[in-house]
């Protein structure tokens, strides 16, 4: 396998290790799909649409999101945000990573 595919297809583990991390942090309050877009290429996060919208449906599937249409608006917009059980995985996600980085980092700096 050539260096740069072997980089570029860890990367690509490593960045679908953290994108549900990354969702679920941002819909702690309702967002629709695009917007949910942009929020996360803004943090630095791109992600593909074709890979967003399957992966909202089915965390919403698993009862980990909940949606709702908003029909206000010319445009009709569907909003996700986490259900209970969602935010309950969020939290613990939440502290898993944060141990986990930590661990990492430390050996990342030789001190472990």
């Amino acid at each position: 396998m050539p260096k740069e595919s072997a980089i570029s297809s860890q990367l690509l583990e490593l960045r679908r290790g953290v994108i549900v991390l990354a969702i679920l942090s941002q819909l702690r309050t309702p967002r629709y799909g695009y917007g949910l877009l942009q929020r996360l290429e803004q943090a630095g996060i791109a992600v593909d649409a074709g890979t967003l919208y399957p992966l909202l449906r089915r965390l919403e599937k698993q009862e980990l999101l909940e949606s709702a249409w908003d029909t206000e608006e010319a445009r009709p917009r569907k909003y996700y945000r986490l259900s209970d059980q969602g935010a309950v995985l969020y939290a613990e996600l939440t502290e898993e990573w944060r141990a986990m980085t930590n661990n990492v980092e430390r050996m990342i700096e030789g001190n472990s």
